[in-house]
């Protein structure tokens, strides 16, 4: 999903142009699970001191879904933007085996 036409600020508002009309909040979610080689593999790197490379393209695509969803949303409601952008993180499933990310802003129409 590209959210080309759609603006995105964890800001409320953008520099140098007005917000003309507040259509709503809009939100978008992600979950994604791990599998066990990836944990086995994120849990040895943890334990040398390496980053969970595995782990952060996850969370990253996580994330990137969650806003192309938001965004989608936005756009459906005949906004160009979407402002005051709350990104969350929750584990989910049994032992946390799961990860969901969720993205909440306001549409707007901006000048």
């Amino acid at each position: 999903m590209a959210r080309t036409t759609v603006e995105l600020t964890t800001t409320p508002s953008f520099e140098g142009r007005r917000v003309v009309r507040y259509l709503g909040i809009v939100h978008g979610e992600a979950i994604v699970g791990a599998n066990i080689f990836r944990d086995l593999l994120a849990s040895v790197r943890d334990v040398v001191g390496g980053r969970s490379g595995a782990y952060e393209n996850v969370l990253g695509d996580a994330r990137g879904s969650a806003l192309d969803e938001m965004a989608a949303a936005a756009a459906k409601l005949g906004a160009n933007a979407v402002v005051g952008i709350d990104l969350d993180y929750e584990t989910l499933g049994t032992g946390g085996s799961m990860l969901m990310v969720t993205a909440t802003g306001t549409a707007v129409v901006v000048e």
